[in-house]
């Protein structure tokens, strides 16, 4: 990203909309710098296709914890195109109870996108923690020394505790609307570091009153964020620009 962005969509699932040609203007004319994430390594090509030339929008290679069980046979491929981008998502581990049973696929998954990740140097992960956070926070520490790569938790839903460790570990948090709903999802924002937060909508999953949210439309999560940490929202928007140019310098 090598302009300046006005905003930022750290966690979008671009080819998920209708026209991924027209999602992806849609973060170029909004100048919304966008990771556009995938949920298997084989979507990455057309991801990346489509992309090329894109001034905001770059591509990550992902394999989805919810997909493991049935597309685990594709890390072949995800460490044949990781030398592609130095993105990587959406992956990492989800113990909720329609995924917990694959949950030892997941983590081997897991280990092996950290340890290629490691090995190839500065990539830069979103990664998925839903009722995992801690186990999450082991494999990185274990497995992806800071000096090797960066990580952002998307939409991260751990304790206060979980948070502060990961935090301690060099971590950025992801932040749509959605998380900041309710309360303890308020409570645990407020007490992250700002110059770790960035904003995503995790498109097309968020919704508004319309129906999904639009690509790179991070306007209601700048909104409720600039109320819950109490800064104006322009200057809170700049804020998290910041933190993205810092994250990829």
């Amino acid at each position: 990203m090598i302009s300046t962005p006005s905003r930022v969509d750290f966690h979008c699932h671009l080819d998920l909309y209708p026209d991924l040609a027209l999602a992806i203007d849609a973060c170029e004319t909004s100048r919304t710098a966008t990771l556009a994430v995938t949920t298997t390594p084989k979507a990455f090509r057309q991801n990346m296709r489509m992309a090329r030339g894109a001034e905001f929008v770059r591509v990550g290679l992902g394999l989805h914890p919810h997909l493991v069980e049935e597309r685990r046979s594709e890390m072949a491929l995800f460490e044949a195109l990781l030398p592609e981008t130095r993105y990587v998502g959406e992956v990492g581990l989800d113990a909720g109870p329609r995924f917990y049973r694959s949950m030892r696929q997941q983590l081997s998954v897991f280990r092996q996108v950290l340890s290629l990740c490691n090995a190839a140097g500065n990539k830069i992960l979103s990664i998925h923690s839903v009722r995992a956070a801690g186990q999450v926070l082991d494999c990185v520490e274990e497995l992806l020394p800071r000096d090797s790569g960066r990580v952002v938790l998307h939409w991260f839903s751990g304790t206060q505790a979980e948070a502060r460790r990961a935090a301690e570990l060099g971590c950025y948090f992801s932040v749509n609307q959605a998380m900041l709903e309710r309360e303890r999802g308020r409570t645990l924002v407020a007490s992250l570091p700002e110059d770790r937060l960035l904003t995503e909508t995790d498109g097309p999953f968020v919704e508004n009153d319309e129906g999904p949210i639009g690509p790179g439309d991070v306007s209601l999560a700048v909104e409720r964020l600039s109320a819950l940490l109490e800064r104006n929202a322009s200057d809170l928007q700049r804020q998290i620009v910041r933190n993205l140019v810092a994250l990829v310098s």
